[in-house]
This record gives C-alpha cells, sequence and structure tokens, in this order.
C-alpha cells in the first residue's frame, strides 16, 4: 500500500477502537464473574476475536455484536464448562498468557497452541510460576534460543482447579504473566502471594489490570510492584462495562502532528485513562508539541514553523509506543535515544531489529542497542517497499513517516487486523 503525503498541516479529528488490553482482561474476568456482563466499545481485532472464540469452545455462553462493538458474557462463578478443548490462539500474547492460567482452574485436559511466531514467544515464566502454585502444564515442544531451552506454545494443561499457595515471577519478559496471575488468583483454592524475582516492566499494564479487576468488586493486597497477596473470592458482574478507546492505538495519530504540523484531535479518550500508553503524550510534549486535555478527547498542535527536537527517553513502561517515536524521530532536529525496550524483541517479531533495519532502508541513521536505538535526524528519505515482519505495530508506526515524505510503500498492511482493522481508513481521515 502506498501512502500518500500529506501537503498542508493537520487539521483533523479521528475516532480509535477499543482498547485490545481492555476489552480480552474484561473477557476473562466476566466469564469468571458469576452473571451476564455487557462490554460496549469492545474492540473486534484478531487478537480479540481469538480470545473471544476460545471461550466460545470452552462452552461460554459470548454473544457478539460487531455492528454495535458489544460483547455480551454470562460468566459461571470460575467454572469452565468443557473439560476438554484444543484453542488456537494465532498470535494474540494476551489470550496465550491469560488463557494458560485461566485453564489452570478447569477441571480436564486443553492444549493451548498458535502461530509459527507464537510458538517462538516465551511463556515459560508463567508456566514454572503456575507449576509452583500446583497447576499442571507442560511444554508440547521444547525451543532452543541461543543454546538456552526455552518454554513457548503450544502447551497441554490438565486441570483439576487450582491449588494456590506461594510463588515467584519475573517480570522483564512481559507483564502479562503477572496479570494472567493476578486475574485467576481471586478462584485458587487457597490464598495465592506473588513474589517478583526481578523488576517489573510494563508497569502500567498491571495497574490496569489491578484496575479492572476493582471494577468487578476485587481488590488485592500489594507491595509497590514487588509482591501481591490475593485472597479467594468472586467478581461481580456488571450491566453494562464501557471499554475505553485503545490509548497505543491512539498514538499514531498522537504523532502525526510531530510530523506534519497543524492540530489533531482524538476523540472518546481521557488522559484519566487506565492505559499506560496514554504516557506518549508526555513524550511528545518533551519534543516540543502541545498537547490539550479535555474530558473526552486530547488534541495535540505542532505550531507551523516550529520544529521538534530529539530526546533521550526510556521507555519501558509504554514498550508499544516505542515504534511510533522511532517513526517520528527522523523528522526531529536532533539524536533521539530510546532504552528500555529489550521486552520488544520477543513481541510479535523483534521489534528492535526491525525498526532499526526498516529505518536503514529509507535511509535513516540508526544504532541499534541491545534495549533499544539511536536515531538521527534525516533531510533526504530513500523510496522504499517497508517490510512489517506480519506485525501490526511496523505497518502503523512506518506508515506516519510516508505522510511527509512520498515514497513509502506498505508490504502486508492487512497485519493491522491483529489490533486496529480500519487503521488506514481513519488515516485518511488526516487528509
Amino acid at each position: 500500500m502506498r501512502i500518500l503525503p500529506i501537503t498542508h498541516p493537520l487539521n483533523s479529528t479521528v475516532r480509535v477502537p477499543g482498547s485490545k488490553s481492555l476489552t480480552n482482561r474484561a473477557l476473562l474476568i466476566a466469564s469468571l464473574a458469576n452473571g451476564t456482563t455487557h462490554l460496549t466499545n469492545a474492540l473486534f481485532s484478531d487478537d480479540s476475536r481469538y480470545f473471544a472464540k476460545a471461550l466460545q469452545t470452552l462452552g461460554f455462553d459470548l454473544q457478539l455484536d460487531e455492528a454495535n462493538h458489544a460483547m455480551t458474557i454470562t460468566g459461571l462463578g470460575g467454572k469452565i464448562p468443557t473439560d476438554k478443548a484444543e484453542l488456537f490462539i494465532g498470535n494474540a500474547g494476551t489470550a496465550a498468557r491469560f488463557l494458560s492460567a485461566f485453564l489452570t482452574l478447569g477441571s480436564g485436559e486443553y492444549i493451548l497452541d498458535g502461530e509459527p511466531r507464537m510458538r517462538e514467544r516465551p511463556i515459560g515464566d508463567l508456566v514454572d510460576s503456575l507449576s509452583q502454585l500446583g497447576a499442571t502444564i507442560s511444554p508440547l515442544a521444547l525451543r532452543e534460543r541461543d543454546g538456552v531451552r526455552e518454554i513457548c506454545p503450544p502447551v497441554k494443561i490438565i486441570a483439576n482447579g487450582l491449588p494456590g499457595g506461594k510463588t515467584t515471577i519475573a517480570g522483564d519478559i512481559s507483564s502479562q504473566f503477572l496479570s494472567a496471575l493476578l486475574m485467576i488468583a481471586p478462584y485458587a483454592q487457597s490464598p495465592i502471594e506473588v513474589i517478583l524475582s526481578t523488576d517489573l516492566n510494563s508497569k502500567p499494564y498491571v495497574d490496569m489490570t489491578i484496575a479492572i479487576m476493582k471494577d468487578f468488586g476485587v481488590e488485592i493486597e500489594r507491595d509497590n510492584y514487588s509482591q501481591f497477596t490475593i485472597h479467594p473470592t468472586f467478581y461481580s458482574p456488571l450491566s453494562t462495562y464501557s471499554i475505553e478507546s485503545d490509548a497505543s492505538a491512539a498514538s499514531y495519530f498522537f504523532a502525526a502532528p510531530a510530523i506534519c504540523g497543524g492540530t489533531l484531535k482524538v476523540e472518546n479518550i481521557s488522559r484519566k485513562s487506565v492505559q499506560g500508553d496514554i504516557a506518549f503524550l508526555d513524550v511528545l510534549k518533551q519534543m516540543g508539541c502541545t498537547v490539550e486535555e479535555n474530558d473526552n478527547s486530547i488534541i495535540v498542535h505542532r505550531p507551523q514553523g516550529s520544529f521538534i527536537v530529539g530526546i533521550d527517553v526510556d521507555m519501558r513502561d509504554i514498550p508499544d509506543t516505542a515504534q511510533t517515536l522511532a517513526a517520528v524521530a527522523p523528522f526531529a532536529s536532533s539524536p533521539t535515544r530510546i532504552r528500555g525496550i529489550a521486552s520488544a524483541r520477543v513481541k510479535e517479531t523483534d521489534r528492535v531489529s526491525a525498526t532499526c533495519t526498516e529505518l536503514k532502508r529509507l535511509g535513516v541513521q540508526v544504532e541499534e542497542h541491545e534495549d533499544g536505538m539511536t536515531i538521527y535526524p534525516c533531510k533526504t528519505f530513500k523510496p522504499s517497499n517497508i517490510q512489517t515482519y506480519n506485525d501490526h505495530r511496523m505497518a502503523m508506526a512506518f506508515s506516519l513517516i510516508g505522510l511527509r515524505f512520498d515514497g513509502v510503500t506498505i508490504e502486508n498492511p492487512s497485519c493491522v487486523s491483529k489490533t486496529f482493522p480500519n487503521y488506514f481508513e481513519v488515516l485518511e481521515v488526516l487528509r
């Protein structure tokens, strides 16, 4: 797909879909509650569909109303209806991690598998932690990375409820491991105490998990981000639960004025969002943009004639927006150093390597580091076909460069269906 540049300062209003992270968390928690919950502004994308399909395969009554962005699910108080199932979850990381923990609450035998890339995404820390709590979960194949054996899907869970107890878990690969444990912990047979064995990356995603658990009536005890205690209890169904618009998806449109100049308003999202990626606005402020925050919208502006500056920023808490910043950085007046995103190497692709490779393809000078990259200002871009590595965030981020430079073609643009199926249609609104 050829991206056509915009030759005038922006003056547009857009709306982005519901949050993938919140949709999948709400689906899991609502399926554990005892009763029916109606989700509004829910996301319909590859990831959420895989998660919803898995719940339906497990026997849950889940009604999908895509036209109205609504999902209705009847939870069964911690019970899983089916005692045997094989679940395919594509390359949906949240589905893989959340369902691996969720299935330990059942009674029976379950197999969880995904696409070839999912079979390369490590899940061993979560498997070890669940095993410490009394779960029986094991890989059906072992993979080696740099001579080290790793546990990745497919995995088999032989479930008879989760005994509970004390467990340790690493937090430096994916915060989703911890989120998975926290969400299912109320339905263990005894209290669960989770101790972090490393620093925690993507802390805002754990904050999001704790916030949505509270919305459904469950609070936890915690010692900052080092220790969590959850007692046996129950989630309460909610007649209506509204999903916030996706802050990660919004980041591409927040970034557009930094590249093109002018003003862009994103509706149905607030700075009060529980999603950590809303902090990307602070990154844009550091670069020279102005941000106006309203109750139900956010406006980003870069005045005509002004310029953005490069920054040195640690993005370990908001790694999903690092590619967005990488697309903005070549247009800055000084270099940009992105730090703290080593965990991005085990996402849909190795995002650090892939981003550096595609920036170089465009003629941008970039240095790759173990935990990120340094990107230098670029005056002359090279026309290029951008490889997306079947990673939705590669496609969306690099399309932003095409808004300013005529010569960007996105290969496999349909990969955005993972989280934002109509992304390119919304991008057209900027014209």
